[in-house]
């Protein structure tokens, strides 16, 4: 009974329009002044003790060094790096798209940002060389999406602070899911490109493809300092998130020399407004989590599915289909933060590995930042292309069929997920 008015009450904020974040704390506010004995100032404890998490600094330090890179010229370099390696196929300028996609995204860790810093420059030069605007804006619209796959990833880290897994693991875990889904969405440009006869570009020459490789190298090395830097133990994964930061920086202001230090404000504003509010969105989803196991909700439910005799792989089925519908009306972080602690219970009674269902949540929430209505980066996409969302969601349909087929891959194929930490040691 008071798991379901918990709910209602939260998807009745949701509906009015408010933001999930206030949602989130008016409901667990409403609930423990009117129907509930919890007193209050366990709340406040609660409340200080779960946002005092070290990992949580990695959040606003992997924001910074984004926003450095994305105004840095990084990813025009990455691009020009890109199609000298995949610009003779079919369909150059896009498959260039999904390999500077996945390049950047190992180093920004946001899906959006992606989107920005890559579709800004190479949509309008596939528009000018002839490839219809659709296809373009599907493929950097679902490309787009590695950057919370591939590490480092601020969706990640939302799960490991919500579950109290490894950062570390889940970072190196998502290292071959990425590039596995990278090279699917780089085959399946390449077949639509040459079934449609889509422009190639001149066969770069070895000499031009290291020129172009020796240009990007100072961005890409940041995979290095991150990814590295984890595994050999230099650093946590919150370390590397500062040190990434500090190593943007100085790429994009004395390096590059793209960002001036009149831009490092406003690039600091930026990235200020984007912490808090996802902090913010943390603070509130930390009470709801404390609210749902001070009520047993989540151990009620592992309970239920025990009994009911659900097997794994039925379980799995129903948490993608759960996180597919929330993925169409919520953002990726909130539905982390809220899900996580609720699911995460059940999947251990279950026997599902963590550093697995991390992986699997993280490839839902792919998904949703390509499904209407309130896919991310079909917004971004939008703005850039100035294609209509009711357009651009139809152009992705097929490229949203892939992904599904690789999110059952990773669903009931968990060696895809698990296989490298385990071989490195880290689980």
């Amino acid at each position: 009974m008071n798991a379901s008015i918990i709910f209602v009450l939260l998807i009745g904020l949701m509906l009015t329009g408010m933001p999930i974040s206030i949602s989130l704390g008016l409901t667990v506010l409403t609930f423990l002044f009117f129907m509930t004995d919890v007193p209050i100032a366990s709340v406040a404890l609660k409340l200080f003790t779960g946002i005092e998490k070290f990992e949580i600094m990695a959040i606003p330090f992997f924001i910074l060094a984004g926003n450095f890179l994305t105004h840095g010229g990084v990813a025009r370099r990455m691009i020009r790096f890109a199609t000298s390696i995949v610009g003779h196929w079919y369909g150059g300028l896009g498959l260039g798209g999904v390999v500077a996609c996945a390049l950047f995204a190992a180093v920004s860790g946001s899906s959006p940002a992606t989107v920005v810093a890559i579709g800004s420059i190479i949509l309008p030069a596939m528009v000018k060389q002839g490839f219809p605007k659709k296809f373009g804006a599907g493929v950097i619209s679902c490309s787009g999406s590695l950057g919370i796959l591939i590490p480092p990833s601020i969706v990640m880290v939302m799960y490991a602070v919500s579950t109290n897994s490894s950062i570390g693991a889940l970072f190196i875990a998502g290292v071959v899911p990425g590039l596995m889904l990278a090279a699917i969405l780089l085959g399946m440009a390449w077949i639509m490109a040459r079934k449609n006869r889509y422009p190639r570009m001149p066969r770069a020459s070895w000499k031009e493809r290291w020129n172009a490789f020796r240009e990007s190298i100072w961005g890409l090395a940041l995979i290095i300092v991150v990814i590295g830097g984890i595994y050999t133990g230099i650093f946590t994964p919150t370390e590397a998130a500062a040190m990434s930061a500090v190593y943007a920086f100085f790429v994009a202001v004395y390096v590059y020399k793209d960002l001036s230090l009149k831009q490092i404000p406003k690039v600091l504003r930026d990235s200020a407004n984007m912490s808090a509010m996802l902090l913010y969105i943390i603070t509130n989803a930390v009470l709801f989590s404390f609210l749902l196991t001070s009520e047993n909700i989540p151990q009620a439910m592992a309970d239920w599915i025990t009994n009911a005799g659900f097997s794994t792989w039925q379980f799995l089925l129903v948490v993608n289909v759960i996180l597919l519908v929330a993925g169409c009306v919520m953002e990726p972080s909130s539905i982390m933060l809220i899900m996580a602690p609720i699911i995460f219970p059940v999947a251990m009674k279950l026997g599902v590995d963590p550093v697995h269902l991390g992986i699997l949540m993280t490839v839902n929430m792919e998904i949703g930042m390509i499904t209407p209505p309130v896919g991310l980066n079909l917004y971004v996409a939008s703005g850039i292309t100035k294609m209509g969302l009711t357009e651009l969601s139809i152009t992705v349909i097929p490229w949203l069929t892939v992904m599904l087929v690789f999110l059952a891959l990773v669903t009931y194929v968990p060696t895809i997920s698990i296989w490298l930490p385990k071989t490195l040691g880290m689980m």
